[in-house]
């Protein structure tokens, strides 16, 4: 009777570890610390965050070992993730900076685990339910904290970056730290909302509520940047709509077609990028870029090939970042652009193979999009085209919510166009 009871223990604990409502919890547990990372640290610190991400590791972990053999392994990860990864790593040999590169890698490698882990045990649509819970419910208690900050109180709310602003129009903060941060997160909760809408994986009045949510975040945010993302995403989705109007004995000349017109789009867009800018009413914001990057581009040639060592965001007491901060006599944490940040951290080398991560997952996200039926799909590449454009503005794509997203994607991608699926599997043993 002992004996039965003790191995009735691990299996049941393997069954919870393994159920779909567990998956579920985690998975919406995982995405939430993912987008309020700053609140975390507000609230509870440095300590606090990363205790809590290295529950959810561990957790993930167990889960994994528990569904070990439900799991498709076959193929599982992208190339292009694991050489990324791995280059941001080996940073750590000539890093002069050590202890910040094991900190920055560790970090990375532990929401690209939980990405992963998302990205295996939930299927695209309730990929889309746990990022559309998550950000309606941090929209909605950013807002209700703007308007008790900045209405009822009509005092900031400091330690979580709340200016009380919202009696002015804005701009706002929310939980998000900044108006930029505020307005991308919004715009990657509007195409969710709307993606739940046309999968009726919500209720219409539900959807309604939160489209309006996230158009209201936007606006009140007031960033520089957000309007230009915003026509991006826009035109995106119009191409993509179009592209999935399309025969598919057609479809391949059209897609040759859209990716000729976007890279003259994007041409004309660094032509004339002084006048982009004034009619975005954005040179004021751009010039503080614009000093950032000339600082950033003046430090890449001393360590040109390799880079200085991978951190993420950036620890303002270390060189070489001190430096760019004390000639821009301003505090960044990070260089708000992502490419020219990977190319100051880790080398053109780093540069090639981030470039081809993005182009990889975008590509397969966006070929999908074309030519399966389900709306889901759609989500991937419109939210990849968020995070890109915002990644000349900003690098939150290389960090927590952003790089988090920017896995799941990866990998869905992966699994549903890598070239490693046709390589023949390892046969299994016979039984007896």
């Amino acid at each position: 009777m002992a004996a039965t009871r003790r191995s009735l223990v691990p299996v049941a604990v393997t069954e919870f570890l393994g159920s779909a409502r567990f998956n579920s919890v985690l998975s919406l547990v995982a995405v939430g610390v993912g987008f309020s990372t700053h609140a975390i640290r507000a609230v509870i610190g440095w300590p606090g965050l990363i205790g809590a991400l290295g529950v959810l590791v561990v957790l993930a972990a167990l889960s994994f070992i528990a569904q070990r053999k439900l799991i498709e392994w076959h193929g599982l990860l992208p190339i292009s993730i694991l050489l990324f990864v791995a280059w941001c790593a080996l940073s750590l040999f000539w890093s002069s900076y050590q202890w910040a590169t094991a900190a920055g890698v560790i970090y990375q490698l532990s929401f690209a685990f939980l990405a992963v882990y998302i990205a295996l045990v939930r299927d695209a649509i309730q990929i889309v339910r746990v990022v559309g819970d998550v950000l309606r419910f941090l929209l909605a208690v950013s807002l209700a904290l703007e308007v008790v900050s900045g209405l009822l109180l009509d005092l900031p709310i400091r330690f979580l970056g709340i200016q009380g602003n919202i009696a002015l129009g804005g701009p706002i903060q929310g939980l998000f730290g900044s108006r930029n941060q505020l307005s991308i997160v919004a715009l990657i909760a509007f195409v969710t909302f709307l993606v739940e809408l046309r999968t009726r994986s919500v209720r219409p009045p539900l959807a309604a509520v939160s489209i309006t949510l996230a158009a209201v975040s936007i606006l009140l945010a007031h960033s520089p940047v957000i309007a230009a993302v915003s026509l991006v995403v826009g035109l995106a989705t119009f191409a993509l709509y179009g592209i999935r109007k399309v025969p598919a004995a057609h479809r391949r000349y059209y897609q040759w077609g859209l990716a000729a017109v976007t890279l003259v789009a994007l041409v004309l867009a660094y032509v004339y990028r002084t006048r982009v800018i004034d009619l975005l009413n954005a040179r004021s914001d751009f010039q503080v870029r614009y000093q950032l990057w000339i600082q950033i581009w003046q430090l890449i040639p001393l360590n040109q090939t390799v880079g200085w060592g991978w951190v993420g965001a950036w620890p303002q007491d270390l060189y070489p970042f001190s430096a760019i901060d004390a000639a821009t006599r301003s505090s960044h944490a990070d260089g708000l652009n992502a490419y020219l940040d990977v190319y100051l951290q880790v080398g053109i080398i780093g540069l090639a193979l981030f470039v081809g991560l993005v182009a990889l997952a975008f590509g397969r996200s966006w070929l999908l999009a074309s030519n399966k039926r389900s709306v889901v799909y759609a989500w991937a590449p419109l939210v990849l085209v968020a995070l890109l454009t915002t990644s000349v503005f900003e690098s939150s794509i290389l960090i927590e919510a952003g790089w988090l997203l920017l896995v799941i994607c990866a990998v869905k991608a992966s699994q549903g166009m890598s070239w490693r699926r046709r390589l023949p599997r390892k046969p299994e043993p016979a039984a007896g």
